[in-house]
Parts: structure tokens; sequence; C-alpha cells
């Protein structure tokens, strides 16, 4: 276990952190966060929605989620050009770079074949951003690469000039390109893209993609590394889940994705407390023989409740802590297997409507996202099985504080 855990604090988390901090990697991060406002407020929509089915007086708010969430993939065509150049350090082209984006992601609304006439604005919503990412990288490419040529850089013309000239160039090649296999080739480039990465999406929406999804970030959360790393590559599979339970339910069929941002966050039944259900370890550390760990379980239960969990992951610390990273990868496999059974079973329901409501206290957040109060039955028992899960080894590490501290006491 000391060479292992040598290895992850010497070798793999400077190399992870290097990683991350890459420019393409921090862009399509920092994009991911910025897309959380709109998914928000669609959320807050759909959340209204549901006092609104007891309550039918209440005013229709649809179009503001049709018009936030039901954008997001044109958000997330503009968030990724636009911080791929300020990750990149060319800011003068993050608002051209995000734009073009945009009119890229707009290029494949363009009616083919027998769709003439017929506009598809589906694609511009939560089936659209696996694309809209993907156009974002290139867009960003290619305004990166061309900056690199320091195009008029010495020349004599006036400052504007140069500047109109250098955005000019990257906007028509970018727009060149795909126009060339959209129009001229008459190719779906959008719907090329879509059957190349479902192999992927339904991995994503299987017992093992779930398991990846969860326990990947709660493997790095605990090596110091943020979990919001992982957006960019949970998102899509999340949000086109989601998006296909919802239309399922409209049209008269069931919800059947479970790998959601509801079931993984929103419902606070796998993240109980947050990443690696770290609730019921607070809890323990509150009963705790040890004053250091009593006093950090009190101060940090009150963000616990409502699933945040960093005042205790980074202050106990679990973060590079060989005894209490087990059970925090531990609980992401169990929480993850015990969801996805008892859903594909029918003995709890799947989600079929967006609510990002991950700092709703569970479980009047999973009732409330499932319509359904077997969430409460299951929430108990999950709360007990991560209970058992972190036990033995939080009061190990609790004989590893004691002797600290008692060493620490005056001799009298």
């Amino acid at each position: 276990m000391k060479t292992f855990m040598d290895w992850l604090a010497n070798v793999f988390a400077p190399k992870a952190k290097k990683f991350t901090q890459m420019p393409a990697i921090a862009a399509l991060s920092s994009a991911m966060q910025n897309l959380i406002p709109f998914i928000l407020t669609g959320s807050v929509v759909f959340f209204y929605n549901v006092f609104r089915s007891y309550i039918p007086q209440l005013p229709d708010l649809t179009n503001i989620s049709n018009y936030s969430f039901g954008m997001i993939g044109l958000v997330a065509a503009f968030m990724v050009g636009h911080q791929f150049m300020e990750k990149f350090r060319h800011p003068q082209y993050a608002t051209t770079a995000g734009i073009v984006s945009i009119c890229v992601l707009m290029m494949t609304l363009h009616p083919i074949g027998e769709k003439q006439g017929v506009y598809d604005l589906g694609r511009v919503g939560p089936t659209g951003i696996l694309i809209g990412v993907l156009f974002g990288v290139a867009i960003g490419v290619i305004f990166h690469f061309y900056s690199k040529l320091n195009f008029l850089k010495n020349s004599s013309l006036p400052d504007f000039v140069a500047n109109w000239i250098n955005n000019i160039i990257p906007i028509f090649i970018s727009l060149a390109l795909f126009a060339t296999f959209i129009f001229a080739f008459k190719i779906d480039v959008f719907q090329v893209i879509l059957n190349l990465f479902e192999p992927i999406q339904n991995f994503g929406q299987s017992l093992p993609g779930l398991i990846l999804l969860v326990l990947i970030p709660a493997f790095f959360y605990s090596m110091g590394i943020s979990t919001w790393l992982w957006t960019a590559l949970q998102n899509p599979i999340f949000i086109a889940g989601i998006a296909a339970n919802a239309l399922a339910v409209k049209s008269g069929s069931n919800a059947v994705n479970i790998v959601t941002n509801e079931t993984v966050y929103s419902l606070g039944l796998i993240m109980m407390g947050g990443t690696g259900a770290t609730l019921t370890l607070n809890l323990l550390m509150c009963f705790s023989r040890s004053t250091k760990l009593k006093t950090i379980g009190r101060i940090c239960l009150g963000p616990s409740l409502f699933n945040i969990n960093e005042p205790i992951v980074f202050s106990t610390p679990v973060v590079m802590n060989p005894i209490l990273m087990i059970p925090m990868w531990l609980n992401s496999i169990i929480g993850s297997c015990v969801i996805w059974a008892v859903m594909r079973g029918g003995l709890l329901n799947i989600p079929a409507s967006l609510m990002q409501v991950a700092q709703i206290p569970a479980p009047i957040s999973s009732v409330i996202i499932l319509q359904d109060f077997r969430a409460i039955i299951w929430y108990v028992l999950l709360f007990v099985v991560y209970l058992a899960t972190w036990y033995p080894f939080f009061k190990v590490y609790e004989r590893e504080v004691l002797q600290e501290e008692t060493q620490l006491q005056p001799a009298v």
C-alpha cells in the first residue's frame, strides 16, 4: 500500500494535474462550467412545473426553458470556441471563434435531401450538445493555428484594418470548410457525427459506463483534482439521456436512460453528501472520540447536507489519505450498482425531466425529481450501506488521529 500511495502522490497525481492544466482540457472544463447557468435555468422551470401540475392556474414558463436549456447546443458551441481562444492565449479571437462555432452548427440545420424546407431546431438543443462541443473544438483549432502565423504582425496597415483581415481569413476558412461538406457534398455532418459517437453514447448508458462516469471523477477527486474536470465527458451523455427520457415520456413511452445528471448527482442517492457518499463519514466524525475529527465533522455537516463535500474532503482530509480514499472509491461503485439495479428492476422510477438540483437535500430532491416515494426507502438503505463501508476505515483513521492527539498533549 505504501508503494502504491507513493506512486500516486509522486508520479500519477503530478502528471494528472499537469494533464488537467493543458489548454485544450482546461478550455473544455471551463466551457462546461459556463453552461451550468443555462442548464439550471431550464431546471428551475422543470422544478416549477412540478407545482404547476398541481396548480394548473400558474403561468406556463416552458418558453424560458426552450430558449435556455433548449438552446444548449448553440451555447456549448459558443462557449467551447470562446474558451479555446482564452486558454490558448488568443483573447482577441475569443468572441469571433465562439460566434463562428454557432454559425457552423446552424449550417447543419440546412435542409438536406428529402427534408427540403424542414429545419430541425432540435439540433441546437440537448441533442446537439456533443456536436456543438466538437464544432467549437474544430473552430478553436483553426483559429489557433491561424494566429500562430502572426499574419500582418509588422504590417504598415492601421491596427483596426489588420484586425479585420486577421478575423476575416479564419472566419472564411472555417465556414468554407464546413460549407463544402454540408452544401457541396450534401453530407449531413450532424448525423454522421452522431452515428460515429453512438457506440460511446450506448456504452455511457450501460452499467459499466455508469460506474466509470462515477468512479473516475471520484478517483481523481481523492487526489485533489476537482470533479468539474469531467463535465466535458459526462454532460453530452447525461444531457442526451435526460432529453431522450423526457421525449419518451411525452410521447407515452417509458424513460429508459438511467445515466443522467439527475441519477448521478441530483437525486443524492449515489452522491449522498457529495462524491463518495461522504455524508455518512461526516456523521461518524460528528460523534468521534477525536477532538479534531469531531470539530471538523460538526463544522462541515451543514454543507454536507446540501451535497457540498469539499470542506470535509480537504479538511479531514480524504485527499491523498490511503485509508479514506478506498471507501470513497468503493461507495462510488456500490451506489452506482445499487441504483442501476433498482431502476432497471422497476423498483424506482427513472428520471424523466431535467432537474439539476443537486444542492437540495436528499431524499427531498429524490422524491421531487422521481415523483416516487420509494426513493425514501432506497435513501435509507443506501445510507446504511455507505455507513457500513465508511465505518471500518474511519475507525482505523480515528485511531491514528487519537494517537497523534495523545502525543501532542503536554505531560502532567
